[in-house]
Parts: structure tokens; sequence; C-alpha cells
């Protein structure tokens, strides 16, 4: 563990700001995130969300401020100790990322083989235990393409949990299924983290979703921050954006703002 390592703060970003050429993405982000929280970051799409996971992931680098992930400080690591860092974080991404020509077995196998010393039969287990967490493990012999939309995510689930990681990041879970399976997945996310205090981080623009899994919510808006709290306190807040995004509503600061 790193000396500077909070064993309560999983994530600390401070003063972040990203731009990409003259289009500033982030501008000055301070958020933490402690452990056992199921954070959800909500906001526009194309709204810099998913970017904040990559910052997380060290895939991106800012252009001012510190990503702080277990105490370090994920742009200045090198490429062994980026990869030891990464190895207690997971990505659950938005469309799965399941590789077509492995099956559902193959799929969550290949990260033991790759990252750990285990025996055939450990990694069998360990593969047919996580398909049981998320309820498929009776797939396991399929490939990608034989299964539904809200099968493959409940399957890009139990691949993230095969290294049993301490952070688990998720872009859009829900994001193009139906209505029953959205409320499947965000289920299982929070049975999974609350039986594994697993902290995650979870980017959402669909308020059904937010509000199911959140233990705490942060509203990002034109590059900031502007809110945070409890998922009671966004239902009842009286910033004016905040509510024009969690009611929905087509006329508010949002929509009044934005370009024509």
């Amino acid at each position: 563990m790193n000396e500077a390592e909070n064993d309560q703060e999983v994530v600390r970003m401070e003063a972040i700001s990203l731009a990409f050429g003259k289009e500033k993405v982030l501008d000055g982000i301070n958020l933490s995130v402690q452990r056992g929280e199921r954070l959800v970051v909500m906001g526009q799409s194309g709204g810099g969300k998913s970017t904040l996971l990559r910052l997380t992931m060290g895939i991106l680098v800012p252009t001012s401020g510190q990503a702080l992930v277990f105490g370090q400080d994920v742009a200045r690591l090198k490429r062994t100790a980026l990869n030891d860092l990464r190895r207690r974080m997971a990505m659950v991404y938005q469309y799965s990322a399941l590789i077509s020509s492995l099956s559902v077995h193959e799929n969550l196998a290949l990260p033991l083989e790759e990252w750990t010393n285990k025996s055939k039969e450990e990694i069998d287990g360990i593969v047919q235990d996580k398909l049981a967490l998320v309820r498929m493990d009776h797939v396991h012999t399929k490939l990608p393409s034989e299964l539904s939309g809200g099968m493959r995510k409940r399957i890009g689930l139990a691949r993230a949990l095969v290294l049993e990681p301490e952070l688990i990041l998720f872009d859009e879970p829900s994001a193009g299924l139906d209505p029953i399976s959205s409320t499947i997945i965000d289920e299982l996310i929070v049975e999974l983290s609350e039986r594994t205090n697993t902290t995650c981080v979870i980017v959402t623009h669909e308020m059904g979703s937010a509000f199911r899994i959140a233990t705490r919510m942060a509203m990002l808006y034109e590059g900031k921050i502007i809110y945070t709290g409890d998922p009671e306190t966004f239902r009842e807040a009286e910033n004016p954006v905040v509510r024009q995004f969690v009611e929905g509503r087509t006329h508010g600061p949002i929509t009044d703002h934005a370009p024509a």
C-alpha cells in the first residue's frame, strides 16, 4: 500500500482540467470517492462523464490537476506501476467489449491467464463462481453473439469480477437495455458491491438507474461538478440545472443555454 494512501479514500480528483486543443472538456474538477461507495456521476451525453473514468484508469492524462487512485497520482506512474494499480481496478464498458471469437468461459478466463499463475482448475472454478454471481453460469459455452444485450452486460460484469478488484468503473451500464434488463443490471451492481464491499463509480444519464444504484451522486455540467449529495438530496435539489436534469424537463437552464 502506498504510504500516502488513505484507507477510506479510493479516488480523489484534485483541480482536474482536461482540454483537447481549444475544447475544454473538464474544468477544475474536485471529487472524491470513499471505500464502499457507489458514486453515480450524472450529466448530459458528451459532457465528460466517461472522460473521468479514463482519467481514473490512466488512459488519459489531465491538462492540469491530479487524479489520485489508492493514493497514487495515476499520470505520474511508470508502466509497471500503472499496470499494478490497474489490477486493483476493473472497467465495465458500455458495450461489454467481449471478444467475439471466444466463448463466455474463455472471455472470463483470459484475464486470469494473463495476470495470474493460477492453474486451469483454479481458473475454471473462479469463472464458474463469477458467472453464478450474475446468474449466467448456464451460458459458459456460448459465444457473445448468441446472447442478448442484457446477458452480455451481465457477462461483462462477471468478467470485471474475476480478479476481485477493489474499484469497478461502469460506463453507462444500462444503456440500450429494455427496462427489465436495465433493472436487473442495476440490482446486480448493488448486490455485488454490498456483498464484496467493492467501491463503484458509475456514469450515466439515465435517472432510473442512477437512483436505484447510488449511495451518493454528483452532477457534471459544463465541465464542472456543480452538485453532490445522497439520492434524497438530489430529489429535493433546488439547483435549477440539477432539477431540470433529474425531472427531464425540456425547459430550463440546460436547454435555454444550449447552442442552436
